[in-house]
Formats: structure tokens, sequence, C-alpha cells
């Protein structure tokens, strides 16, 4: 918190500084602040499509995108599609970075998605075009309106739908708006009259829609403010191609900065590649500039075109282009990011020194691998992400169990489930209260924390977020068990002398036949007909433990090998072990009734997550 005090100050001051600043330049230009007005109109609008069609869709996006990205067509066609409908190339490529993040979409697949959206976003310009500077959409806003707040006061989708008549109707105005706003300004700044020389104008304009989409977070919004200065005459068609190329540069970056920070290793890779697609688009259209432009021009002539139609012909055009250089090279580009952002090695869950160190001390939390801002755009990825989250949190639970009762973890992962385990080697450490405390509860709170920013509007996205959330509490009950197993533990496996040594291996030696049993259940789907058996088999494992053992424990005490606080002891400790295994087959069950994909470690997993043998 003190660290972000300081930074937090700067930002809101910043912030005021320019509220100050934009309501005093409002007093001087009424224009002004009808631009200003229009383009306010503008965004929220867009915001709120986005925020509409994304509830209305509920699951289907997933599944949408599941069918239709099987071959490289079909996810050119997925991008295209979606940045038609959501009109924002930035959202639906943060949307295909967090569906590759989850495994949804390949690599080669997220750049024929990123390609097709770069062509759907053309689509946008031609209707505004195409409205052109005479036709006034007022009238159609204001019916759009009145029934999307009408619909506002439902419930489920048809309310998602009001909320899009809504965002349609005050675009509608915004571009209305803006239209006045600049024959206002006509008078005052005419960009048309300050040609630079030759490839100057050109690269200034390209800068200046650069800067206006990295402000702005939407090229739309940059080639309204294109087409209505166009319109106006303040701006000279080359200087509007200019900005158009410059626009698509500016969107990439902002997904290129969001993607390489805030996401896994593949999408960051997406993000490059968006990046290099954008980058590489611009400087191939500046390089062909000349014949570009009298191209667009010349079929802007023959088709009787005006100034704004020949504008999104020209967008239309090196967007093409692009297209053309890419679309040969997608999986040869997806092995060149790969080898550029190689997949980091696997690592342990928790810091290899941790059997070493301090008692009741943690250095370095775990940290969440799965749980980026991309996932919340849309709640099909955001609960997919929380489900791989929750197999993080699983296997690291399990390593925790492993280390509170001294078993190597690379042991529990073997096929043999009779394998008899050693005596511990010295020295012991008590660090299973400290882990639980520093990792294990840390990280389930950063799962419940991402779980309370979702948007949910779908039953069964709920009722499988609920279900998510009732297998971590399982874990984390599990390890706390392990954390009061550990203390006696310690303190009797340290001595092989001691009269509980022999019991306490016992115990170590269930707990390890248990995580066994449930590591092989976790690899096996539980629609197969091998998992009821296993699951059997775990049963009879855990059945008629506390009788038999505790009856072995009074023996021992009648014999008067251990005193009766010695017993207590045992007892108590039985008990956590029989609370672990109750808590893994409630875990296993709610995978294979309330989870669909089920709560499996996948191979890949299980072997980032073995450590070296302890």
């Amino acid at each position: 918190m003190v660290k972000q005090f300081p930074t937090r100050i700067v930002k809101y001051a910043l912030l005021l500084v320019v509220l100050v600043g934009l309501g005093i330049s409002f007093g001087f230009s009424p224009s002004w602040l009808k631009l200003c007005y229009g383009l306010a109109l503008f965004l929220f609008g867009m915001q709120c499509i986005e925020e509409g069609l994304n509830n209305a869709a509920g699951g289907s996006l997933e599944r949408l995108m599941a069918k239709s990205t099987a071959t490289s067509t079909r996810s050119m066609a997925f991008g295209m599609l979606a940045t038609f409908i959501l009109q924002s190339t930035t959202l639906v490529s943060l949307l295909t970075i967090a569906f590759l993040g989850t495994g949804l979409v390949t690599l080669a697949g997220g750049i024929a998605i990123i390609l097709g959206t770069n062509l759907g976003a053309t689509s946008g310009i031609w209707l505004l075009a195409m409205v052109g500077q005479g036709i006034s959409l007022s009238p159609m806003s204001v019916p759009m309106f009145v029934f999307g707040i009408i619909a506002s006061f439902f419930k489920g989708r048809i309310k998602s739908i009001g909320r899009v008549f809504v965002g349609i109707s005050l675009i509608f105005l915004g571009i209305d708006t803006l239209k006045l706003g600049f024959e206002g300004i006509g008078g005052q700044v005419d960009f048309a009259s300050y040609q630079l020389s030759g490839i100057m104008n050109v690269l200034v304009f390209s800068l200046i829609g650069l800067l206006l989409t990295v402000v702005l977070q939407s090229t739309h919004a940059t080639l309204i403010l294109t087409l209505a200065a166009l319109a106006g005459g303040q701006l000279s068609i080359d200087q509007s191609f200019a900005i158009a190329i410059g626009s698509n540069v500016g969107s990439s970056l902002s997904t290129a900065l969001v993607g390489m920070l805030g996401s896994a290793r593949s999408g960051q890779r997406l993000a490059l590649a968006h990046l290099m697609f954008n980058v590489v688009t611009a400087v191939l259209s500046l390089i062909l500039w000349i014949p570009l432009t009298y191209f667009t021009k010349w079929v802007g002539e023959m088709a009787g075109m005006n100034n704004l139609l020949q504008l999104a012909l020209f967008h239309t055009l090196f967007n093409v282009l692009g297209v053309l250089v890419f679309w040969p090279m997608q999986e040869r580009l997806a092995t060149l990011l790969r080898k550029w952002l190689p997949s980091k090695s696997p690592t342990n869950l928790l810091p290899e020194n941790q059997m070493v160190v301090q008692p009741e001390k943690v250095e370095e939390a775990v940290k969440a691998r799965y749980l980026d801002n991309n996932m919340l755009l849309s709640s099909d990825t955001a609960l997919r992400a929380i489900f791989w989250e929750t197999k993080h949190l699983m296997v690291l639970c399990l390593e925790v169990l492993c280390r509170a009762a001294y078993i190597p973890v690379s042991r529990m992962y073997a096929i043999d489930n009779k394998e008899i385990l050693e005596a511990p080697q010295a020295p012991l450490t008590l660090d299973a209260k400290s882990m639980y405390e520093e990792q294990i509860k840390k990280l389930f709170s950063e799962i419940l924390d991402f779980n309370s920013r979702m948007s949910v509007s779908s039953t069964d996205v709920r009722d499988q977020l609920f279900q998510l959330y009732l297998a971590g509490s399982h874990l984390l009950d599990a390890v706390k068990e392990g954390k009061g197993l550990q203390k006696h533990m310690y303190a009797s496996l340290s001595s092989p002398s001691s009269p509980m040594f022999a019991a306490h291996m016992h115990l170590r030696q269930h707990l390890f036949t248990s995580l066994q049993h449930f590591v092989r259940l976790s690899l096996v789907s539980s629609k197969s007909a091998d998992w009821q058996a296993l699951l059997e088999d775990f049963r009879h494992h855990t059945n008629g433990f506390d009788i038999s053992i505790q009856n072995d424990y009074l023996d021992k005490l009648r014999e008067k090998i251990i005193d009766r606080a010695e017993f207590k002891s045992l007892v108590n400790d039985s008990h956590h072990i029989r609370r672990i295994d109750r808590k893994l087959l409630e875990i296993l069950q709610l995978s294979a009734e309330s989870l669909p994909e089920g709560l499996s470690i996948s191979l890949e997993e299980m072997e980032g997550a073995i450590p070296m043998p302890i």
C-alpha cells in the first residue's frame, strides 16, 4: 500500500489537470465542446455494444470459436465475423489471446483470427462512409434509445440486447454531433492547407493517426474523426489515408502492451504477431504509397466514389495487402514466435530450498498462472482460467501434503501404489503451517478475487464457478489437516528410537498410498470404465482405517509401549489422515458429477510440477 500511494496521487493529479484543462477549453470554443461531446457519445456507445453483446452471447462465444477455428480459413472468417459484430479489433484480439491461453485455439489459428480481425475492421469504416455527410442519423437513434431503455428494465438477454440498442443510438448521436463540431471548427483549423513536403506529410499524419488511436483506444474512433474532418474539408484525402495507416499500428500497440504484460507466454506470442502484422502492413503501404493511393483514387473516380468511400477503400486495400503477405507464412511465423519467445522451463511449484529454510518461514509466494485480466473479457475465458488455476492449486496442495508428511513429492506420481516408503532423511523442518499461510491461502484468495470481478449472467457458468469454489475449499481443508499432522510427525520421525516412530511411519505410508490413488484417478477420465474400479480401490483403502489402526494404538497403550498422551496424539493424527482421505474423495466425486472436463491433472502439468526428490 505504501508503494502504491504516490503513484495513485500522481494519477489522480494528472486526471484532475486534464479535466480542469478540458473544462476551461470548453468555455473558449463551443464547437470544440460539441466535438468532444460527440466523441464521448461515440466511445460510450461502443462500450455499451461490447458489454451487451458479450453478456447476450453467454457461453455461445466459446462454442462458436471451438467450431469455427478448425482450419485457418475458418479462423480468419471467425475473426472477420466477430470484429464485424463487436466492431472492435482490440476486443477481439484480447479475447483471442485469452482463448489461446486456455488452449481453445492454437497459435497458428490465433494468427489467422488476427488476420480476420483486420479485414473485419474495414466493415465499420464502409458503413460509416456510406452514411455520407448529408444524412442525419439522429431520427433513427431516438426510437432505438427508447427501445433500449425499456429493455433494460428486464433481465437476462433482453436487458443485454437493450444495452446494444442504447449503444447503437449513442453512436448515431455521436456521429451527428461530430459532424456539427467539425463544421464549427472548420474555419478555425484546416489541416488540408498544411501540406508538408512529400513523404513528411504522409509520415506526420501517420504518426497523428497512431497517437490518436493509442489515446482513444479505438481504431473506429480515430477513423470516425477522420471521416468527419474529411467530410468537413479539414483534411485532404492523402492526409486521411496516412491517418488510416497510423491508426492500424496504434490499435496493435494497445493489444501488444496488454498482451505482453498481462498474459502467459502463448498470449505474448500472439500479441507480438498482431504488432508485426500491422507494422509490416504499414511499412509496405508507405513503400507502395504512390501506386496504392493512385489505384485507390482511380477506382474511386471510375466508380463515382466520394472521398469518404475512397478512404474506406484505401483502408480495405492495405489490410488485404497485409493478409496476402502473411497468409502463406502462418505456420512458419508460429514457429518463429515459439523460438523468439520460448516456453519457460518447468519449475517447482514451491521454491527448491523450501525444505531447508528456517521453520515457519516462506520467502516467496507462488503466483497465479492463469488469472490475467484479459480472461475477464468473457465469462467463458474467465471460467476456464479459474478451472486451470484450481488445477494449479490442486497440484500445489498435493505437494504441500507430501511435505507435511515428509514424503518425496516425485514418488507421489509413481504408478505402483504398493510402494513402501523408507524413513525420511534428516534434517526435517516444520514448514507446513508457513506454506499453508503464505502459499495456499494466498493463491486461493487470488482465485476468489478473480471470481468476484467476473460478470456472470449464465446459470450454468454460475453453477460451475461454485463447484470450482467447493473443490478449492476442500483442497484447503485437506492442507489444514496436513498442517496439524506435521507437528507430531516432525517429533516422531526425527527420532527413530521414539516409541511413536513406527506408528507415524504407518500413518505416513497410508497417506502416501492415498495420494497415489488420487493422482491415478485424476489422470483417468471419469467417463472411462477404469475410473469406477480405481475409485472403489481408493475407497477400500480408506474403509476401516480408523477402527483397525486405533485398535492397534490401544494394544500399545495396554502394553505400556506408549502413554495416554501419546495415545491421544496418535488418535488425533489418524483423524487428520481420515479427514484428508475424505476431502480427496469428495473432490474426485465432485469432479465426476459437476465439472464437465473434470478436475484432472494433465500429464504435461504433472511433469512440470514434479520437483527434485527431497
